[in-house]
Formats: C-alpha cells, structure tokens, sequence
C-alpha cells in the first residue's frame, strides 16, 4: 500500500492575541509578538501529529515552506514535500489561500489546518467543494463548526481515517466575529460558508432496528436520498453487484444484477451494456459512477466490472466516482483499504488515498484506498 497524503497548513500567528489581551488576532499579530507573547499554533499541530507517529511509515504530507508545515514536520521526522514559497514577511491570508490551491494540486485526501476562524474563512475561501479538511484548535476564538475538540482529538481522528476506521463526512460551518466590534464590547458573528469535515464514524449505525444496521432499510434510505438528488442531464452509471441493484430496486428501477446499467432523469438508458456501448453512453456527457465493494475482499475497480474500463472512468471523472456500501459491508474489511485494479497503473496511481463513501441517508464516509 503506498502513503496516505496528507496536507498541513499552520498559521504561525494564530492564537497570539488571546494572551495579549486582544480578543483575537487578525491584524493584531504583529503587535502581539512585540509584547513577548510566543507563538502556539505549532505546538498545538506537534500535539494533534504525535498521534500520527506510529504511522509515520505510511503517511507522506505535503505542505507549506517554513513556520507554515515544513519545519514542524523535518524536526518530528515526517515525510513530506513542500509546495509553495515562503511568504516574504508574516504570513496573510493570501499565503493560506495559495497553500490551499497547492495542496489541492498535489491530490491531498485531507488538509490538516492550525489556526482559529480567521484562518477557516481563509481555507473556505480557497477550498474546492467537497474537499475534506480539518482543523486543529490554535485560535483565540473558535466558533467554526470545522474543528476537531482538541489537538489531540484532530490527531486521533486523522489515524482513525488513515487505519481504515470509518470516518463519517459531514458539513461544518465557518463563523467568524468582526474582531474590531468585539473589542469595542459588541458581539457580531457572520456566516462565511461550509466545509467538508471527517466526523467520528460508529462501525454500525442505529437505523430503525435497535443499532442492528438492516441492509434493507439501509438502501432504501439510500434511494429515498438519491430520489431527492438526481442531477438533471446527468447519466448515472450503476456498476454490479446486489447492493447497487437493490439500491436500483427501491428506486422503481430494473437493472441487472451482474451488469452496468446507465439511468438519467431517473429512467433506465441502456441496461447491461460492454464497454464500447458504455464509453459512448458517457463520452463526453456529464456522468457519475456508482459501484460497490467486493465484501471480504474490498475491490471496487477491476473485479466483475471490466466494462468500467480506464477510458471509461477517465471520461466520467474519478472525482465523480462514489462507491455505495453499508457500514456492515465496509467492517467485513476489518480496517484494510478498498482496493482498485484498472490494468492502468498510471490511472490507478491518480485515484484519491480516500474515496466517498454513501452508507446512509445523507450520510458520506471517506475511507482509504489502495492500488
């Protein structure tokens, strides 16, 4: 298995208005520092990484010059690679935005961010949809709704995802105080937007049934949220297996059980089609790929579904991939990654560290991949 990617990003002034009196720190860093207050926000992110140094063999980071990721992660001895150049005086929010694009670049499956709302506001402005982050707490204030607890539980959340733990997606708000009003004693909070963030995953959900996870009512909840959210003109392609077609099944639909259906404005297109009639069907038209795990053995490219060929999914997207499963199927994997063979190395190469996973109702969990 190759290592899991990971982006850093520390905002080195982050925190230094709290001890100074200043209600926070935007713009107020400078003025901080000239009082002797010592910066924080890195040995908050060493306490959240030593929970990652077990797993230092399988995680290669890819982060900022300097104060910004580089320096934290050469002095705990992490893999990493530095994107970017360093920021010619204290780092601004520009500095954050760019580091974003470039850990985005790189194909990192989460960014790891230090700082308080200031830098969440940063990261929401930069960040693509749907692109998991999570913050580790170093600000003065901390009304986001983007950060783990605490260091340490921003640490053990990251090796939890990393170890094949399930690992809920969930939407978490930026909020952030006009720091001037507050220190003129009034409160004005605004909403900034909304990031992707891993949540803490039970291995069986509490659906219905006493916390005993029924695959039934499971793909039914699944269809009622797929009903809700067809993407007009979009062709969805539906790989084998009993999950997707009992997925099909509770949508009205009569897809094979062994073969690729392909469905747009809820209708079924074109039912168990080869790979040729497959690349026509998406060639050059707005797609999603929906496909399931092989239970016990975690394949979801390359076993039973050779019609999804690579020029197939290269014309679809991998970003349009979802692989549909229920919680009792991704523990039968017991923590080992779902797995892809193409026959495209260089295809298989560019897959995520972590792929969505649908296993509920509005419910999305990012789990690894291996090649």
């Amino acid at each position: 298995m190759g290592r899991f990617h990971i982006g850093l990003i520390i905002n080195p002034l982050a925190g230094l208005g709290g001890p100074a009196g200043f209600k926070g720190s935007d713009g107020m860093a400078e003025q901080a520092l000239a009082l002797g207050v010592e910066a924080k926000s890195a040995l908050r992110t060493q306490t959240a990484l030593e929970l990652l140094l077990p797993l230092r063999e399988r995680l290669q980071f890819v982060t900022c010059p300097g104060a910004m990721g580089a320096d934290l992660l050469a002095e705990m001895g992490f893999a990493h690679q530095v994107v970017g150049e360093s920021a010619a005086g204290p780092s601004s929010a520009r500095d954050t935005q760019k580091a974003v694009e470039l850990l985005q670049e790189a194909g990192v499956a989460l960014i790891l961010f230090a700082g308080g709302d200031g830098t969440a506001r940063d990261i929401c402005a930069a960040v693509r949809e749907g692109q998991p982050v999570l913050g580790i707490p170093a600000g003065v204030k901390i009304q986001s709704g983007v950060y783990a607890i605490s260091p340490r539980a921003a640490g053990e959340l990251t090796a939890r995802l990393v170890e094949g733990g399930l690992v809920r997606l969930s939407s978490g708000e930026v909020r952030d105080i006009d720091e001037n009003a507050l220190r003129e004693g009034r409160v004005t909070a605004r909403w900034y937007g909304e990031l992707t963030v891993p949540q803490e995953g039970g291995y069986v959900q509490q659906v219905k049934q006493g916390g005993v996870e029924s695959e039934e009512l499971v793909l039914s909840d699944l269809a009622d949220w797929l009903n809700d959210s067809w993407e007009a003109n979009v062709r969805y392609v539906f790989g084998p297996g009993s999950t997707l077609h009992g997925l099909a099944q509770n949508l009205g639909l009569q897809t094979t059980l062994l073969g690729v259906d392909v469905i747009e404005n809820g209708q079924l297109l074109a039912s168990d089609v080869s790979e040729a009639e497959l690349f026509e069907w998406v060639d050059g038209h707005a797609a999603r790929l929906l496909v399931t795990a092989i239970g016990g053995q975690g394949h979801i490219i390359g076993r039973g579904n050779q019609q999804i060929s690579p020029r197939v999914l290269r014309a679809i997207g991998l970003e349009n991939l979802r692989v549909v499963a229920t919680k009792r199927k991704l523990a039968t994997l017991e923590g080992r990654p779902l797995l892809v063979d193409s026959g495209d190395s260089a295809l298989d190469d560019a897959f995520p560290d972590a792929v969505r996973v649908w296993a509920g109702y509005k419910e999305e969990l990012l789990y690894p991949v291996s090649r």
